[in-house]
């Protein structure tokens, strides 16, 4: 499994999903390693259809996507069982990382 985390770095929930996503792989025992991307200028976000930061990829595939978000830097909000937040909740990450 491949994990990567795009990001830019004035958001600052892509901090809050990084430790996440840690914890979220410890309790699935999975070894995998977490790839980070820093998405940095408007020109990167526009060619790599970055809907916001954090964004979790899992095997290349967005788990949370949302095609009503638009692309560009901007901070991503996650609706989890605590209200919005600026990230995925660990079981939500849970649920995304088993998920073929």
């Amino acid at each position: 499994m491949k994990v990567t985390l795009r990001y830019f770095d004035d958001c600052p929930g892509w901090r809050v999903t990084d430790e996440r996503l840690t914890i979220a792989l410890q309790q699935l025992g999975a070894s995998a390693e977490i790839a980070y991307e820093e998405v940095d200028t408007p020109e990167k976000a526009e060619s790599l259809g970055f809907r916001g930061s954090p964004t979790v990829l899992v095997d290349g595939r967005d788990p949370f996507w949302d095609a009503s978000l638009g692309v560009g830097l901007s901070c991503r909000l996650y609706h989890t069982g605590d209200g919005v937040e600026g990230s995925p909740s660990v079981a939500q990450l849970v649920a995304a990382l088993r998920r073929p």
